[in-house]
């Protein structure tokens, strides 16, 4: 489980380290564009009200990206561009489960 230190290191948001990887690379992208956006995520850890958050995302913002896995993950660019597709609407990224695909339903063999 990874986290998102957001605004300092007093706000933690805890994020499976995968979906995190993919996080950082559209947001890293954007805030190099000087694009600020929001970002939203539903709850799902026991100890946390069922609902959805959204934080409001802005270069001068700091921002820290903690793996706990040392290891970055294989990147999915399907996943990638899912979520900057999501980026680049008015409500922003939507943290949306992977969509794994197999080789059979994709056509490939």
């Amino acid at each position: 489980m990874g986290t998102l230190y957001y605004g300092g290191q007093d706000m933690a948001i805890h994020i499976d380290d995968r979906a995190l990887a993919h996080l950082k690379v559209v947001i890293a992208t954007k805030l190099r564009r000087n694009e600020s956006f929001t970002l939203s995520w539903r709850h799902h850890d026991e100890d946390e009200a069922p609902g959805r958050s959204t934080i409001w995302l802005h270069p001068a913002i700091p921002l820290l990206f903690v793996f706990d896995d040392p290891e970055p993950p294989e990147l999915s660019r399907a996943w990638i561009e899912d979520l900057a597709n999501s980026a680049n609407t008015s409500g922003g990224i939507q943290l949306v489960d992977e969509h794994i695909e197999s080789r059979e339903s994709s056509g490939r063999a």
